[in-house]
C-alpha cells in the first residue's frame, strides 16, 4: 500500500480520533487527509471528498467522508451510511460537482443507539430515550431519492448491507423480507425504476466496466 486517504477530523476528541495519527502508529508511512471537498488527482483519476453526516449519533465527527471518484468521464459518489439530513446538501454539492452518475448508498436505517457505539465514552448514564433517539442511522428511502434527484444521477446502487453470509460471524445485522432496511432499499429500487433510474440493491460481489 503506497498511499492512504482518510477524511480529516476535528481536533481528536475521543468520539473523534485522527485516523491519520492511527494510521502511521500502525506503520504506513503515507497517509493523506481531506477536509471535505478537498481533491486529489492521479493521472486520470480524480478523488474528492463530499460531506458526510450519517452514523454520527448528534455527536461533533468529522472524520468521515463520503468519495467521489472521476475516471474520464465517468463519476460515482460512494456515500456508504451517509444520511442525508438536507436535501440543500447535496443541491450544493451538486454545484460544485455537476452531474454524478452512479451513486452507491447504504441503507441502514435503524441505526444502534448512541450508547451501542460510545457507552464507554460517557461519564454519566443517559436517559433511554435519549439513548434512543440518537441513532447511528444512514438515509432511509426518502433521503436516498432525494440525494439521487439533487445530483442528477442516471445509476444507484444500495450496497454496504450486510447480508452476505460470512458476515453473521462479525455482526448481529439479521434482516429479513420484513425488515425496514430491506422494505426501504426496495421501495428505493422500485421508485427509481419507475423514473427511468438503473437501480439495484447489490449483494456479494458486482462488476461494473467502465468502456
Amino acid at each position: 500500500i503506497g498511499t492512504i486517504l482518510v477524511p480529516r477530523n476535528a481536533g481528536g476528541g475521543l468520539q473523534d480520533p485522527a485516523l491519520k495519527l492511527i494510521l502511521r502508529a500502525c506503520g504506513f508511512k503515507h497517509v493523506i487527509e481531506l477536509a471535505e471537498l478537498d481533491e486529489i488527482v492521479d493521472g486520470p483519476i480524480r478523488l474528492q471528498a463530499i460531506p458526510f453526516f450519517g452514523e454520527h449519533c448528534d455527536l461533533a465527527i468529522m472524520s468521515k467522508t463520503a468519495w467521489l471518484v472521476r475516471a474520464g468521464e465517468h463519476s460515482m459518489l460512494f456515500a456508504a451510511d451517509s444520511r442525508n439530513l438536507s436535501r440543500d446538501l447535496y443541491q450544493e454539492v451538486h454545484a460544485l460537482t455537476g452531474d454524478i452518475g452512479t451513486v452507491f448508498v447504504g441503507m441502514e436505517c435503524d441505526g444502534a443507539p448512541l450508547s451501542w457505539i460510545y457507552g464507554p465514552l460517557l461519564t454519566q448514564r443517559i436517559e433511554r430515550g435519549i439513548d434512543q433517539s440518537r441513532r447511528a442511522n444512514a438515509s432511509d428511502c426518502d433521503g436516498a431519492l432525494a440525494l439521487a434527484e439533487a445530483v442528477r444521477c442516471r445509476e444507484v446502487y444500495v450496497y454496504a448491507m450486510g447480508q452476505e453470509p460470512w458476515l453473521h460471524f462479525i455482526s448481529s445485522i439479521r434482516y429479513d423480507e420484513d425488515s425496514n432496511p430491506i422494505t426501504e432499499s426496495d421501495r428505493l429500487v422500485r421508485t427509481l425504476r419507475e423514473r427511468g433510474v438503473s437501480a439495484a440493491r447489490l449483494f456479494g460481489s458486482a462488476e461494473k466496466i467502465l468502456a
